[in-house]
């Protein structure tokens, strides 16, 4: 297995322990852990040293991965598109966008966490199965979601770079040239939404800054103006609603 399904592997199951562990009264969920720095010529605690400082970097960069391999990009460039297009500033704030993304990306992501944990890591951890197939089941579903919400162009793009053999299917696909194809099908996508978006509230802005010129009021910032009937367009037509059920529909 490559590092890349190992990190994947490894983040997962931090995200699984947090999601699904159980009751707090039965076992304690903060350990006690001591580090200790010291001294020592045998080249054995070296090695350990740096390989303990290894699992630190990856702990640090795997939120990061995990995010990329999710349905997170799209609805965070999507929520930003519409608050740019409403012309609302900072409102609603960035944690309110990063909090509702975070959400919705456990929400949509349920499904294929689920089966990574009941295929991967439970087995596992039971001894029923091997790191390396626990790494295997556990890595395909996260494959399974974003193979289907990447273009094949962009992937065939990725795997024609790399100068790797033409893989005979999706099993064939190092992760490492998915992921990039899948983070850039997802770009596009959110950008097409984005652009859906935009249209209703230029016409908004359209209206006002023609009204506000043939009134001579030319010295009137129409964002002012338009403003209050963007907010009166979008709560009437029960933007969010609509917002959402759009976002969460077109990862089926």
């Amino acid at each position: 297995m490559t590092k890349l399904q190992r990190l994947l592997f490894l983040g997962v199951s931090l995200l699984f322990f947090f999601c699904f562990m159980g009751d707090a009264s039965a076992a304690p969920l903060i350990p006690n852990v001591n580090i200790d720095v010291g001294s020592s010529d045998k080249p054995q605690d070296v090695a350990v040293t740096l390989q303990l400082m290894a699992v630190l970097t990856i702990l640090s960069i795997a939120p990061s991965i995990l995010i990329m391999t999710t349905a997170f990009i799209r609805i965070v460039v999507v929520l930003g598109f519409l608050r740019n297009a409403m012309s609302t500033q900072t409102s609603p704030p960035n944690m309110v966008i990063i909090g509702l993304a975070l959400f919705l990306t456990f929400y949509i992501m349920a499904p294929y966490w689920s089966q990574a944990n009941e295929y991967g890591l439970q087995p596992y951890l039971a001894g029923q199965i091997t790191q390396e197939e626990a790494i295997t089941n556990t890595v395909a579903p996260i494959r399974e979601f974003m193979f289907k919400q990447t273009r094949e162009a962009d992937l065939a793009m990725f795997v024609n770079l790399s100068e790797a053999p033409r893989p005979n299917g999706p099993e064939d696909v190092s992760t490492f040239t998915l992921i990039p194809a899948y983070m850039i099908s997802e770009l596009k996508t959110a950008f097409q939404l984005g652009f859906m978006i935009y249209i209703p509230f230029i016409v908004i802005d359209m209206i006002v800054a023609s009204t506000l010129m043939s009134m001579g009021m030319m010295m009137l910032p129409p964002v002012m103006i338009s403003l209050p009937f963007k907010i009166l367009l979008f709560v009437l037509v029960d933007g969010w609603h609509l917002l959402i059920k759009s976002l969460i529909i077109s990862f089926k």
